[in-house]
């Protein structure tokens, strides 16, 4: 069976350091007709269950563990009985979201998750968030990044657990060495391409600092 990325898009809020904001999600399915895991669980989990369909979910994957990504982890993984997996870096964050629920395992660098025949190998990708991993799909020529690499450059660092420098240095040691041609699909916003991004990194270093 032929392993397909599907995609919805949720609504919510994302809250840290006494603020919030209005904010759109992407939610990712990764899968064949009959098992999948799901990247990120933001707001509406109706929505993603749309998504999944009949399909069997492996696991629920976390890129990190800012509100607007786990909000609704818990609640799916009792719909799904899949277990949700973070990495442990980011329970800090995770335990402000959800202090009453632990995740159900972890996500470490260089793990390999399993689904439908093909592989997804977790990149830890700190900066955004101290535990932030991307997910590498070589099969599908496609990274999961979370929010560390957007179209148009690396994820917000202004907020508690964050840090620029850190965030640079994940980008440039473990996604622009990917293939050029490698889709990025982004928590928020558009694709892109490891090609398209990496000719940027000069420009963006020095716009963060």
């Amino acid at each position: 069976m032929t392993v397909r990325v599907d995609h919805t898009v949720t609504s919510g809020t994302f809250s840290l350091d006494g603020q919030t904001f209005d904010v759109d999600n992407n939610v990712w399915v990764v899968g064949d007709d009959h098992e999948c895991v799901v990247v990120d669980a933001p707001h509406d989990v109706p929505a993603i269950l749309r998504a999944v369909g009949d399909r069997r979910v492996v696991a629920i994957l976390a890129t990190h563990a800012h509100d607007d990504h786990v909000r609704v982890a818990p609640e799916l993984a009792r719909a799904t009985g899949a277990p949700v997996l973070l990495h442990p870096a980011d329970r800090v964050l995770w335990d402000l979201v959800h202090p009453d629920t632990a995740p159900d395992g972890e996500l470490t660098d260089g793990q390999s998750v399993e689904v439908a025949g093909t592989t997804l190998r977790v990149l830890h990708t700190p900066g955004h968030s101290p535990g932030a991993v991307s997910l590498h799909a070589p099969e599908l020529a496609a990274v999961f990044t979370g929010d560390t690499l957007f179209a148009g450059g690396p994820g917000a660092t202004g907020r508690s657990y964050s840090d620029f420098g850190t965030i640079i240095d994940s980008i440039r040691g473990r996604l622009l060495t990917l293939p050029p041609e490698t889709v990025v699909h982004t928590g928020h916003g558009d694709d892109t391409s490891i090609g398209a991004e990496a000719p940027h990194l000069d420009e963006w270093i020095a716009r963060g600092h």
